[in-house]
């Protein structure tokens, strides 16, 4: 029997970018079955709740979804603990990961030699598009901290993600406010 080929993309996606939306629309035409997983990271600071992010995650996907409907199917979950365990535990063949820069190479080929050492899971990379070769959660987080027009990010992450940072900076969140306090006091 033809085997599947399910991938686990992985990542905190705090939030969700075109980056991200780039490397699942690529992922798509590379495996059967993609699982984008949300990451709980206790110790990180967190802008968005795991399930703000993986609902995020969802709409997102589902646009995709429709837009490319001949593409393999894509479902959006959360783990906590090792992202091998997770992706032992849902049965997929590889992780999928996304490459920036040479930065992200070097340490993702460590994390793909670590993972099929311990775990026997392959990683896939597929190099990032240029418009999004510098892009991160954490410079999007800056931008809405730091900024005042929002509209600023519509060339970095859809509309909905720009509406939810433009709603938890016009509530202070707590991440928000000490990148903000974190800037002022250089």
């Amino acid at each position: 029997m033809p085997r599947t080929h399910r991938a686990v993309f992985p990542g905190s996606f705090d939030p969700m970018s075109f980056g991200h939306l780039d490397v699942v629309r690529r992922g798509r035409r590379l495996f059967d079955e993609l699982i984008v997983a949300v990451g709980r990271h206790p110790g990180k600071d967190q802008l968005f709740t795991v399930e703000e992010r993986v609902d995020m995650a969802r709409r997102l996907v589902a646009d995709l979804e429709a837009e490319e409907p001949d593409e393999a199917p894509v479902r959006v979950d959360s783990y906590g603990g090792l992202t091998v365990d997770y992706a032992r535990s849902v049965g997929a063949t590889a992780l999928l990961r996304g490459i920036r820069n040479l930065s992200d190479l070097q340490y993702e080929v460590q994390q793909a030699v670590t993972n099929r050492e311990v775990a026997g899971l392959e990683t896939a990379f597929v190099v990032a598009g240029e418009s999004f070769a510098y892009t991160s959660s954490s410079l999007i987080r800056q931008i809405a901290a730091l900024g005042d027009d929002m509209a600023r990010l519509r060339t970095m992450v859809p509309a909905p993600v720009i509406d939810a940072l433009a709603r938890k900076k016009r509530e202070k969140h707590p991440a928000l406010e000490r990148l903000r306090n974190d800037h002022a006091d250089r």
